[in-house]
């Protein structure tokens, strides 16, 4: 962390010592920067202060409890999202039925996908068919539903075997927990059945997750790390997380 970002995160803490909480907006005031910078600082180092929901709070305040925000899920750890997704992108082939999960760690494989000459994306998430519906070569397959602002997804009772009648050739899951004995989680329940749905169709499934998610659980479980054929990760410390759990057939791949 540098000098400045440092004395922004002690102003912060001070602001915040008595208790309450502070939004983004005053925060980004109080020390003279933008709303992103305060994003940024607090994305890329620990810090006690964490952003839920606009509003910064110490994590020790009592009641907070983690909240999905898919606009701060989208600033934090980017450079490693980018990473993770340049790893991904090469286990895609040409003319490949993609499934491609909701969330912010797939984002940045979009911007990859003009390179082929012909592809089919499914996805459920608004987001994703939004940064895809403008490629010519890309056919997509938008399912839809209820909407889930929160998450820009969509969600029904039927996806998931509207899923199951489709030709997956790879599907690229994402996680908000990875925990070796209680397997592979979310924060939503409505994106329980359309990921597993992929993983039973996908000829091949990739979870992709970064080092923040290991050792985690969140409240919506929905596969085992059995389901998955590769793990594209950048935390070295995988391979020797999972070796408590073997899993001989699993391609464990670093970004």
């Amino acid at each position: 962390m540098n000098d400045r970002s440092a004395q922004r995160m002690a102003m912060l803490q001070e602001a915040l010592a008595s208790g309450g909480t502070l939004h983004l907006r005053d925060a980004a005031e109080l020390c003279g920067v933008s709303e992103m910078t305060i994003r940024r600082d607090l994305s890329t180092q620990p810090s006690a202060i964490s952003l839920l929901g606009g509003r910064l709070v110490m994590a020790s305040y009592p009641g907070v409890t983690p909240v999905y925000d898919l606009t701060e899920q989208q600033a934090s750890h980017y450079q490693v999202k980018q990473r993770l997704c340049q790893r991904a992108a090469s286990f895609i082939e040409e003319g490949d039925t993609l499934f491609i999960d909701c969330g912010s760690t797939l984002i940045p494989l979009l911007g990859q996908l003009s390179r082929f000459r012909e592809l089919t994306v499914v996805t459920y998430a608004l987001n994703v068919a939004n940064a895809v519906a403008g490629l010519p070569n890309v056919r997509l397959v938008l399912l839809g539903g209820l909407f889930y602002a929160s998450s820009q997804s969509f969600g029904s009772d039927g996806m998931g075997a509207a899923i199951e009648r489709l030709g997956i050739n790879k599907a690229l899951i994402s996680a908000a927990g990875v925990d070796c004995e209680r397997g592979v989680s979310c924060f939503h329940f409505h994106e329980v059945g359309p990921k597993q749905a992929a993983i039973a169709t996908a000829m091949q499934r990739l979870l992709v997750v970064d080092a923040s998610k290991f050792g985690v659980v969140r409240p919506a479980y929905f596969a085992s790390l059995e389901d998955f054929d590769v793990i594209v990760t950048d935390d070295e410390r995988a391979p020797g997380l999972l070796e408590r759990h073997p899993l001989p057939a699993l391609n464990v791949t670093l970004a």
